[in-house]
């Protein structure tokens, strides 16, 4: 089973988001996500000051594989991106939760954060999908 840290929620579409303590959220693929994809070979984030609704696409990752896009789990203003993974993709398969994460959120309703899954639901997703 991929890893699954207890802290984050989840999304049907396999992005996690962690809240942080100045309000705004960080966002990036799960580690189930970067193993089905394989080695990535380019990652493009959204521009900053982008205005994104939920579930809307809004960054690419694209694999040895295929090409995927990530939608945002939340509405709001991307307020930071990513930058070092258009350098170095790989980092997206070495830390998906760490260095990999893609992009930084303020959300315009911060209580959406809750209709998101937590992890036992998201680890019991990902096993129905596996059978």
């Amino acid at each position: 089973m991929s890893n699954v840290p207890q802290e984050l929620r989840y999304t049907k579409s396999h992005e996690w988001v962690r809240p942080m303590d100045d309000g705004t959220v960080v966002i990036g693929i799960t580690d189930h996500a970067q193993d089905l994809l394989g080695d990535m070979v380019f990652v493009e984030t959204p521009a900053v000051g982008r205005e994104v609704t939920a579930g809307e696409d809004c960054a690419v990752v694209e694999s040895v594989k295929a090409a995927s896009d990530v939608y945002s789990p939340l509405a709001g203003e991307v307020v930071e991106s990513n930058e070092s993974l258009s350098d170095a993709p790989e980092r997206v398969n070495q830390d998906p939760y760490g260095e990999g994460w893609l992009f930084r959120l303020r959300p315009s309703d911060a209580d959406a954060l809750a209709q998101l899954m937590d992890a036992d639901a998201y680890t019991a997703l990902v096993a129905a999908e596996s059978h």
